[in-house]
């Protein structure tokens, strides 16, 4: 894979978890529903778990870039 798609993926990744992360916020100020704190729970892990990959994917992306 080249440098330059792997920075867009990451880019994708980001924003993708910033979507979870909004989506667990969401749940969490939701007051009437049942489930929120699974919800949220599950949003938050998942924007974490989507964040650390596109950081890693965007460092080898630097790295490629230099070597």
């Amino acid at each position: 894979m080249k440098a330059d798609d792997e920075k867009g993926i990451s880019v994708i990744l980001i924003y993708t978890a910033l979507l979870f992360f909004l989506l667990g916020l969401a749940a969490r100020m939701k007051m009437n529903f049942h489930h929120r704190m699974e919800l949220s729970t599950a949003g938050f892990v998942v924007a974490a778990v989507l964040a650390a990959l596109a950081v890693v994917l965007f460092l080898f992306s630097l790295r490629k870039r230099r070597g």
